[in-house]
């Protein structure tokens, strides 16, 4: 008799503990649940079966589709190559990359040109080089706009953006896609986790309430 009324307080104590202990459980399963949510967004990685079911983590699975959409996204709605062009011939653009061409014409002038034309270049003085630099300045001055101009205005049909986004995301490995991602929403996940926790708990609290009223 004496046992049987032990072990009777012992679990209706244990039945308390966790009658009390309904709103952790609850926070815990709140929390666990998003986190294998958003654990099964990568993982596994290569599918497998179970119980007559092919399991595989969403983007793994999703990956050509998701690089495909992308692709389009990117070019459709991002990257709009008129919007280069107009960049690329910004003449304020186009006059900062003359310091450089001058710098070229300076060093072929005074140095390769004796290399290339050597008899030429001992019939050349400095004032001659000097005015050679300024005619070949003039005309790369008025040049080079028109040249960029036509370059930047074919980009759209030398580049095919779409397909190189595509088969960029699409030859990904899974770890990078998920280093990608993780990093760009790591804080998101943990908000969303917390919250899948809290709510948790405040629906223990509920239960809790009327299981305690009722």
């Amino acid at each position: 008799m004496h046992a049987w009324c032990t072990g009777f307080i012992i679990f209706a104590g244990m039945n308390n503990l966790m009658f009390w202990l309904q709103p952790f459980i609850a926070a815990f399963t709140g929390w666990f649940t998003t986190w294998i949510a958003f654990f099964m967004l990568f993982h596994p990685k290569k599918p497998f079966n179970f119980l007559g079911l092919t399991v595989q983590g969403i983007f793994p699975k999703r990956q050509k589709i998701f690089a495909s959409k992308l692709g389009a996204v990117v070019a459709n709605e991002l990257l709009h190559f008129d919007e280069i062009a107009v960049q690329i011939k910004d003449p304020a653009h186009l006059t900062a990359v003359m310091p450089n061409i001058e710098k070229h014409i300076d060093v072929f002038l005074h140095e390769k040109l004796k290399e290339k034309l050597p008899v030429i270049s001992m019939f050349v003085g400095e004032g001659t080089l000097v005015k050679i630099k300024e005619g070949l300045m003039e005309e790369i001055e008025a040049l080079l706009p028109e040249v960029i101009g036509q370059f930047a205005d074919n980009l759209g049909a030398v580049i095919d953006v779409e397909k190189l986004v595509t088969e960029k995301v699409n030859n990904f490995s899974s770890d990078k896609l998920e280093e990608i991602l993780a990093a760009v929403m790591k804080k998101e996940f943990r908000f969303v986790e917390l919250v899948g926790g809290v709510l948790g708990f405040l629906i223990g609290l509920i239960q809790l309430a009327i299981s305690y009223w009722s």
